[in-house]
């Protein structure tokens, strides 16, 4: 397989992630370089074990990090100064350090930790209304990348689309009468 296949494989993969419809959880463990991390940045929610190995390691073979890394880890990461050491340096850095600045939300002593902690969390998602999750997920990536008013505006606009749903009803009506909330549909 030669090298351009393969970018444009992991490229499609990170931008398939940061697209899909539903939440993404990425579970790092062990070592996680380069296209790794192109992939982790591109997932909503990134979880990892104490023994996580991270590295933006493009600069080692001449590159710089071109598969979403560089484009996305300064909207997640909020230290510049911190990002542009790791990335000019290619230096491992690990799970405390991800935490530290960002990268990771949760960092779990073991594996089997993590995995349970990553599938609960997956389920408490896939119980809310898909239609209520998926719209979160695009109106939280579209403020990512506008201002604050455009993002009031585009959710406004979402939220009035989606009050033909059954989801919006289903879920008052739960409330109101203190039952639980039923099942949705899957969209």
């Amino acid at each position: 397989m030669d090298y351009k296949y393969e970018h444009l494989q992991v490229e499609f993969l990170a931008d398939y992630v940061v697209n899909c419809c539903k939440p993404v959880i990425a579970a790092v463990h062990g070592v996680c370089y380069g296209g790794g991390i192109d992939i982790i940045s591109a997932c909503d929610v990134r979880h990892c074990t104490q023994d996580a190995i991270f590295s933006i390691k493009e600069v080692d073979v001449g590159l710089a990090a071109d598969v979403g890394s560089l484009n996305r880890l300064p909207k997640i990461c909020g230290n510049e100064s911190w990002l542009k050491e790791v990335s000019f340096t290619a230096r491992n850095f690990g799970a405390d350090e991800a935490f530290r600045f960002d990268l990771v939300s949760r960092v779990y002593s073991t594996r089997e930790e993590m995995l349970k902690d990553v599938l609960d969390l997956a389920k408490k998602m896939a119980e809310k209304s898909p239609v209520a999750v998926q719209g979160t997920k695009i109106v939280l990536n579209y403020s990512r990348d506008h201002t604050v008013e455009e993002g009031l505006r585009f959710v406004a606009t979402w939220n009035q689309s989606q009050l033909m749903t059954e989801d919006i009803t289903k879920s008052v009506v739960a409330a109101i009468t203190k039952s639980p909330t039923p099942p949705f549909a899957k969209i």
